[in-house]
């Protein structure tokens, strides 16, 4: 593999590289271009389009699963690897002391756990450096999860409606009710008049306030 920008240590490890984004919406160019210029391999990349409150994710899961003692991993930023404080520590002990992984991140130098050059207070700094950002990114979530509740609170207030649109009521349904509440047609009946199901149907009625003696489907 051709070493870019210290990508390689000496060590007879492979190098990976982890991108994430929170929805399918958003684009992982920056975070592979950033693991590409490091010198990880295209094939080696993993990535998740999936929320950070934890590591149950597909990409992340393989990722987990390929790695052995020796080798390196590279992340963008801490809270691509994820944003849950004591999730992030937790993975981070893992990959550092139980699989023996090195990991760099390559927004912030100091999260860089290759031994080369490293002594006890760089190590220590970067324990303290984790630990805040680990605390930041969650701390972020979290403000991300208040205000999209407070927006929908304040959005529901004003009258916007979530979720799929309903179903405008078809020319046919005057006269499909009106045969359904005479007992001329059965419910199923009176919705396939409408060409919708039966509950939205029955959905139709109750909003009406419309009742029927007639029973049955």
């Amino acid at each position: 593999m051709v070493e870019k920008q210290g990508a390689l240590t000496g060590a007879a490890g492979r190098v990976y590289g982890y991108a994430r984004v929170s929805s399918r919406g958003q684009n992982l160019d920056r975070q592979l271009e950033a693991l590409a210029a490091f010198g990880v391999a295209a094939e080696d990349v993993f990535a998740d389009k999936a929320s950070g409150k934890n590591f149950e994710r597909t990409g992340w899961r393989q990722l987990r699963s390929r790695l052995s003692a020796g080798d390196v991993l590279a992340v963008k930023s801490i809270d691509r690897l994820g944003r849950d404080y004591d999730e992030i520590l937790e993975q981070w002990r893992w990959l550092t002391k139980e699989a023996g992984c090195a990991v760099v991140v390559l927004d912030m130098p100091l999260l860089d756990t290759r031994e080369d050059g490293r002594s006890v207070t760089g190590r220590f700094i970067s324990d303290i450096v984790l630990q805040l950002l680990s605390y930041v990114a969650q701390v972020e979530r979290e403000s991300i999860r208040q205000r999209q509740a407070e927006g929908i609170a304040c959005a529901k207030a004003k009258g916007v409606r979530f979720g799929r649109p309903r179903k405008k009521q078809p020319h046919a349904y005057r006269g499909a009710s009106e045969g359904y509440l005479a007992g001329r047609l059965t419910r199923r009946e009176a919705a396939e008049r409408c060409r919708v199901s039966v509950s939205t149907f029955d959905r139709w009625v109750r909003e009406d306030g419309l009742v029927s003696s007639a029973s049955g489907e």
